[in-house]
């Protein structure tokens, strides 16, 4: 069975995880949202690729969900020292490596499609991991700065990890998306898949950046595999992060069935929501989208493994 994943970070990495524990010889390739990637310290870090790898390799931070396991902060610690920021991303020793390999490789000429697959090379993730686009897309939020009322923009990241989203977002712009191209092979895995699935990644700055790039949402729109995906929102709240705030900014509600209806039947033709979330069944049925309520929590290996298969049980309803 040949399967494409759309995925963010941590929901995405934990999801997928789940997936290969649930079929563990199929085919798998990873589309993997670069709209969070931003450049620190001279380096070129995507978080949202490197969190997949590093969690799926065995290098992941449990606890945090992101970064790498057994870490130590000495050069954090000495840039600080000599005031060199941002001191709000906090990078690791062991992090710092991978940004070094992919930036020096980057340099030398190499796209991040290549970069991505030689740090592969060494975690053995047990999937195709793609990078959405070779070309440089970096999300900024714009939002109204509390103490003046001035709007600015920033960078995702800022938005994200330094004010933790605690100012409404009104707009969020995948810059660079517009004019990027799909990476070598992206379109190809999702022509050939027999399963698409959206995990419970963010719909705005995740999945919907991936959409965001030209030829993808039209390859999905138009695939012959069923496009299930997996709600991030249980029980009218995000099950992790601050996803309501990016969906406010699209008008879009946050409950299950806004977000299925986001997608939209041009996509989606499965949607599973949490057990939570069962009345909302019927609201999206009605639009024209098979749904199934199903425990969404993905406490455990064990229980993510019995979400994937749901999901596909749920594809396999819909072709």
């Amino acid at each position: 069975m040949r399967i494409v994943v759309l995925a963010g970070g941590i929901g995405g990495a934990r999801f997928l995880r789940g997936l290969k524990s649930a079929v563990p010889e199929a085919d798998i390739t990873v589309i993997g949202n670069t709209g969070d990637d931003i450049h620190l310290f001279g380096l070129k870090v995507c978080p949202d690729l490197d969190t997949v790898m590093y969690t799926l390799g065995g290098g992941i931070n449990e606890d945090q969900g992101w970064g790498r396991t057994e870490e130590s902060f000495t050069v954090k610690e000495e840039l600080a020292a000599y005031g060199v920021g941002p001191a709000w991303f906090g990078l690791g020793d062991r992090d710092f490596a991978t940004h070094i390999v992919r930036t020096q490789m980057l340099g030398a000429g190499y796209p991040l499609s290549a970069v991505t697959e030689a740090l592969c090379d060494r975690w053995r993730p047990g999937v195709r991991l793609l990078p959405m686009s070779d070309d440089r897309v970096e999300t900024h939020v714009a939002l109204s700065d509390p103490e003046t009322g001035e709007r600015r923009v920033v960078h995702f990241q800022e938005y994200w990890v330094k004010m933790r989203a605690s100012v409404d977002a009104e707009a969020v712009v995948p810059v660079g998306a517009e004019q990027a191209k799909p990476a070598p092979g992206v379109l190809e895995a999702i022509a050939a898949a027999d399963v698409i699935l959206f995990p419970p990644s963010n719909p705005v700055v995740s999945v919907g950046t991936i959409l965001a790039v030209p030829g993808i949402r039209e390859a999905v729109a138009s695939a012959e595999a069923p496009v299930v995906g997996l709600s991030p929102i249980v029980g009218g709240a995000p099950v992790r992060g601050m996803a309501d705030k990016v969906l406010a900014a699209v008008g879009v509600e946050s409950t299950a069935a806004a977000v299925a209806l986001h997608y939209g039947t041009g996509l989606l033709d499965g949607w599973l929501v949490d057990t939570a979330d069962a009345d909302a069944v019927a609201e999206v049925e009605a639009a024209g989208i098979t749904c199934r309520a199903v425990p969404l929590m993905m406490t455990d290996t064990a229980t993510t493994a019995e979400m994937a298969r749901a999901a596909l049980d749920l594809a396999e309803a819909s072709r």
